[in-house]
């Protein structure tokens, strides 16, 4: 259920958002974000839409190896065996940032947004997600086309499209499981 890269750059942050904060009171479900690459992208666009607080309270910009270790509790072990920019770092994240926050549901970047630091193995533009919540979580990769405030730009909308489809599932959950 991933748009292509075309219609991704189309959808339209606030709408996105907007959806997730329905279905975020609707299910009675708190977000939160953690940060790298995006630098708090994802939670402005969240908090742009008046009223978020009441299922997003707290967020995490974790860009320093550091800080992903200080604040979501993410192994030393392995930020080295893997590197930042892995799916067992954002799969990591997502699960520090829920039990830190106390949130339900989690979504996390890091990636190599550029215009430097790529490499053979992770080029400018490759991005690792993750969502998830402190029992389960799921991470993908991506590769972004563009400069370095696109490649942010597309991760954001990624993880609030992510968001919405997890949720949507949830919805869906949610209703079969009904009398």
């Amino acid at each position: 259920m991933v748009p292509s890269e075309t219609s991704l750059k189309n959808l339209d942050l606030t709408l996105l958002a907007q959806r997730m904060g329905r279905l975020c009171k609707q299910l009675n479900v708190e977000v939160t974000a953690a940060e790298s690459c995006t630098g708090g992208g994802i939670a402005s666009a969240i908090t742009e839409v008046a009223g978020s607080s009441a299922y997003f309270t707290t967020g995490y910009v974790t860009y320093a190896n550091a800080a992903k270790t200080r604040l979501l509790g993410v192994p030393e072990t392995t930020l080295a065996e893997h590197g930042a920019v892995s799916k067992e770092v954002v799969k990591a994240m997502v699960l520090g940032a829920c039990n830190e926050s106390g949130a339900g549901l989690a979504v996390a970047v890091s990636g190599v947004a550029g215009p430097e630091g790529g490499s053979a193995e992770k080029p400018v533009g490759t991005v690792w997600l993750a969502w998830g919540d402190a029992a389960a979580q799921e991470a993908e990769c991506f590769h972004f086309p563009g400069d370095r405030q696109s490649v942010r730009e597309q991760a954001v909308r990624q993880a609030l499209v992510g968001l919405v489809a997890r949720l949507n599932e949830r919805e869906k959950a949610s209703k079969t499981n009904q009398p």
